[in-house]
């Protein structure tokens, strides 16, 4: 007889993840190697290891283990606030009036209100057993330089973030909470840097992207002795960090005899969406079990659904490795969304991968109707969603209405990366009536494109 499933399930510390799992082991077609942008050969180790700490760099690499052990001391920070829940959503579903079962795994019980924490203290250990000062980082909504902040904080690391500025000047206290921590704050694109005064050159004006932040960042933390930079998504490390999430929603169901249909997440680098549906991923790769994956991402930065797959840089600046990747284009400036966190030209080589060979779909979505299932969400189950985690929402709700039209009694699943109690000039807005939808042109798409390197 099936168990009655609890409105929360919640795992015991013991059975927090002993390893991370590595989805690239079970690629047939592997993410393309980085190159270095002088030669467009791919990076060596060594080479890789100007800019990140030395254990990060053997597992940006390694495409071939499959599980990678977390250091004791990991699992012990991950017990301050984990396992997170995973949340049937039964008040949901009963507003919907919709025979799907909707399940969310909630991510937003820390300090800095999302998964982030999972691989900034993952990062800041790393740095910390190298024994380097400090580390740099950029930021979009924020969450990922309040993650930083606290894991330096907790391993007595300086830390640098560059914040976007459109994100630096809407969201004020999120700033103060990483002061809070320690952290030196930069609104990016800034004249404290040569990257920076050429962006603010060339864009006058600009609210600045996740672009920028990173070229920013990259020549803060080279130009340091003692430094090295750290990322929030996008690069392979950072998705291998957030497979806890996944690790543990599926130890979850499979407590309970529970099989998602369907598995959805937003996608702006990838991290979230990549930790989350991993460990499924290698269970479909390995032909063990079938799934749905749905990435959902903005439709003003919308890089797999309008995107090329192409090697470009990560950075505005063109400091960093090419990387190959659906993208808009290094240059593309995405206007000045609430999604912060969402706001980059990109997406990491892994999802792009999977996406190219079709094992993951994608779907676009304007910001207007994104609050719009922020709110609904809200209303009935009781936590205010951030911008980001609603995208998701959006299309979760989407999919159990479909269900409510067909009768089919679907599983689905989405992650709901973190609150969104720091997003309120953006809630303001949507209550006010003064949100607008901005979507690209082909033409603004193409333009930024033509300056992908030719590899």
């Amino acid at each position: 007889m099936s168990k009655e499933i609890p409105y929360k399930i919640y795992l015991s510390e013991n059975e927090l993840p002993e390893s991370w799992y590595n989805v690239r082991a079970d690629m047939k077609n592997k993410p393309a190697p980085l190159l270095n942008p002088a030669t467009h050969k791919p990076m060596t180790a060594e080479e890789l290891g100007h800019v990140f700490c030395d254990e990060l760099v053997k597992q940006e690499l390694n495409d071939t283990d499959a599980y990678i052990p977390i250091p004791e001391e990991i699992r012990e920070f991950y017990k301050m606030y984990r396992p997170a829940p995973l949340v049937r959503a039964y008040c949901l579903e009963k507003k919907l009036g919709t025979p799907a079962k909707i399940y969310y795994k909630f991510e937003g019980n820390n300090t800095s209100g999302s998964h982030k924490l999972n691989s900034a203290i993952a990062q800041a250990y790393y740095a910390k057993k190298q024994g380097l000062k400090g580390v740099t980082t950029e930021t979009g909504a924020g969450q990922w330089g309040t993650a930083l902040s606290m894991a330096c904080s907790y391993f007595d690391l300086d830390c640098h973030v560059y914040m976007v500025k459109v994100s630096y000047e809407q969201k004020p206290f999120r700033r103060e909470v990483m002061r809070t921590y320690g952290a030196q704050i930069t609104p990016s694109p800034s004249d404290t840097t040569e990257v920076g005064r050429k962006i603010l050159a060339e864009f006058p004006g600009t609210g600045g992207s996740l672009g920028c932040a990173i070229s920013e960042a990259v020549e803060a933390a080279t130009k340091r002795e003692g430094y090295r930079y750290v990322l929030g998504s996008v690069l392979n490390q950072v998705l291998l960090h957030q497979t806890v999430i996944g690790l543990e929603t599926m130890t979850a169901m499979d407590k309970y005899g529970i099989k998602p249909d369907v598995i959805i997440g937003c996608a702006g680098g990838g991290s979230n969406l990549g930790g989350l549906i991993s460990p499924f991923m290698g269970r479909k790769l390995r032909g063990e079990a079938d799934y749905q994956f749905i990435a959902v991402e903005p439709a003003s930065c919308p890089s797999l659904t309008r995107g090329s797959f192409v090697y470009d840089f990560c950075d505005t600046g063109h400091v960093c490795p090419l990387a190959k990747m659906y993208t808009l284009g290094s240059e593309f400036m995405p206007s000045a969304n609430h999604a912060g966190g969402l706001r980059y030209h990109g997406m990491s080589s892994i999802l792009s991968q999977l996406y190219d060979d079709k094992l993951i779909e994608a779907r676009s979505v304007e910001q207007t109707a994104v609050f719009k299932a922020a709110q609904d969400f809200a209303r009935v189950e009781g936590i205010l969603p951030a911008p980001e985690s609603s995208h998701a929402i959006k299309v979760a709700i989407d999919e159990a209405l479909k269900c409510k039209e067909t009768g089919e009694e679907k599983t689905i699943l989405f992650g709901l990366t973190g609150t969104g109690y720091f997003d309120m000039y953006a809630y303001k807005a949507y209550n006010d009536g003064t949100m607008s939808d901005y979507i690209p042109t082909d033409a603004e798409i193409a333009k930024a494109l033509e300056k992908a390197p030719k590899v």
